[in-house]
């Protein structure tokens, strides 16, 4: 086999299905996920900082975080900064603590989710369809350039589009557990819903 590294390909390739991983984490589907807040900016003492470096996040329950300020004087910062997140939940703060509450999910809601979920593969895909192109042109230069057979050239293109090949299938995969994450909820609120009546 020739001698090519697919290093930076996979690299790449890796580096989007991450930053899926990091889109899908903060995409509300309605359960209360502390890692929802990980975006949140609080500007405090000056500056703006993260939101887990000045209080702790908690979950309470299915619908509710809890975030405890290192420094409770802070606390309306911390509330202004979530609300500032957009990230569609309510907060009230007990001058100890900011409660985060998660609104149910409307169908509406969940659709848009969905497609945003969409978007963001397509995004992941694209990343990688473009770190395949630059491996591809490559390897052309470097048997334009007598380092690499035209043979090497072919059996390199067939590795390559299987490496992009298991790359998008686990950027597919990623989006179905989200969709089926969002599913599981509703299916769970009309459970719900059903016993309450």
């Amino acid at each position: 086999m020739a001698d090519y590294d697919f290093k930076v390909f996979d690299g790449k390739a890796a580096a989007s299905k991450e930053w899926l991983a990091k889109e899908y984490r903060g995409l509300r589907t309605g359960r209360a996920a502390p890692a929802i807040l990980d975006s949140v900016q609080v500007s405090a003492y000056g500056s703006v900082v993260p939101l887990k470096q000045v209080g702790n996040v908690s979950t309470e329950d299915a619908r509710t975080l809890r975030v405890t300020a290192f420094d409770p004087s802070i606390l309306k910062d911390i509330e202004r900064g979530i609300t500032a997140a957009e990230i569609g939940v309510g907060t009230s703060s007990d001058g100890t603590s900011v409660r985060v509450t998660f609104p149910e999910l409307t169908s509406e809601r969940r659709e848009q989710l969905v497609k945003l979920a969409k978007g963001k593969l397509e995004e992941a895909r694209t990343a990688v369809r473009i770190a395949r192109d630059e491996a591809w042109k490559e390897i052309q230069t470097r048997e334009k350039d007598g380092t690499l057979t035209e043979d090497d050239k072919f059996s390199l293109k067939e590795e390559l589009q299987k490496k992009v090949d298991a790359g998008n299938d686990e950027l597919e995969k990623a989006f179905d557990r989200k969709e089926e994450e969002m599913s599981e909820e509703d299916n769970a609120e009309e459970a719900q819903e059903a016993e309450q009546k």
